[in-house]
């Protein structure tokens, strides 16, 4: 090339590559790197939630917080504890939702219906155990642990844990729940259905008076968990979330 066309070339598509980086960056597109061209980048993906929470009533207005292996979002509950939210991130996610005094979580393991209720909290539970820690401990440290995420991320082993919970309140409350798939089946609170299964295992006492699951429940799928421990058979090497590598069982 020419040097005095070089000089006035180079200079003009730096200037328009940093003019639009902003919005490129933004959509995931090409960015601008030195004088000589520009390279593609991918940007967080897009991810929609949706779900109800409920406890055999609606947590209404409640304040939903979802928190993903990268980024996270917030909404509001409708008067039927309906929820949908999308925003940037990448699964695996944690979800909460915050009603009064009731908090109850789930997990959501890519982008679709992912419901919040005592026995999603229960599952949550089962998970934790598995893992050799408390729900507690797995939520305040999910962020920043790329066991957790692994394992939270792989749908084979969140299924499996449903799996477990359905078994173990069905032997241990003797009653038969009607939807099995309880994380992940859309439904309407006051109509049959995971919220019918809700006030069965509410009169049976697996939960209590706040919508919580009862103690003797929490203890019920710690020790289920504990003797079906997941063990990590290979990490992501970037240390993010990542599916498969663990095995275990119900």
């Amino acid at each position: 090339m020419n040097i005095y066309i070089a000089h006035i070339v180079r200079p003009a598509l730096s200037a328009v590559c940093v003019a639009t980086l902003a919005a490129l960056a933004a959509c995931g597109g090409s960015v601008c790197v030195g004088f000589d061209g520009c390279t593609g980048t991918t940007g967080t993906p897009s991810l929609g939630i949706a779900g109800t929470a409920a406890t055999g009533r609606a947590l209404a207005s409640a304040t939903v917080g979802v928190n993903c292996a990268q980024g996270s979002g917030s909404a509001l509950s409708d008067g039927g504890g309906r929820y949908s939210l999308t925003f940037n991130a990448t699964p695996a996610c944690i979800i909460a939702v915050t009603s009064g005094g009731t908090t109850l979580h789930s997990v959501a393991f890519a982008g679709g219906t992912f419901n919040t209720t005592p026995e999603t909290e229960l599952m949550l539970v089962y998970l934790a155990a598995q893992l050799g820690t408390s729900e507690a401990a797995l939520i305040a440290g999910f962020q920043s642990n790329a066991q957790f995420q692994q394992v939270l991320a792989n749908q084979t082993d969140v299924l499996a844990a449903q799996s477990a919970v359905v078994t173990n309140l069905q032997q241990h409350y003797s009653l038969t729940l009607s939807v099995p798939s309880f994380l992940t089946t859309p439904f309407v609170v006051g109509q049959q259905g995971v919220d019918s299964d809700l006030d069965a295992l509410a009169k049976a006492g697996a939960i209590d008076a706040n919508g919580l699951p009862d103690p003797a429940a929490v203890s019920l799928m710690t020790s289920a968990g504990l003797a079906h421990p997941l063990t990590t058979t290979s990490m992501p090497s970037s240390g993010g979330a990542g599916t498969g590598g663990t095995t275990g069982g119900m």
